[in-house]
């Protein structure tokens, strides 16, 4: 699946297919959490709750970082 990029005002837009849109039931208006990964972005419905997730996972990566390379 692909989309192009557009400029809109100074920034980048990219526009999700309608099947997407429906898959995720998102709405205009919606907020999207962005995660930058190894392997790209990923886009999902923005939640609290994940939010929270994400920011206790980015503290104990931290906080773990020696023993998870080591695990790794």
């Amino acid at each position: 699946m692909q989309t192009k990029l557009r400029k809109i005002g100074t920034s980048l837009g990219a526009t999700l297919p309608k099947d997407v849109i429906d898959r995720l039931g998102l709405r205009e208006g919606d907020q999207l959490h962005i995660v930058i990964t190894s392997e790209g972005i990923m886009l999902s419905p923005y939640s609290p709750d994940f939010e929270s997730f994400l920011e206790a996972a980015e503290e104990t990566t931290a906080e773990y970082r020696d023993a998870l390379k080591t695990l790794a």
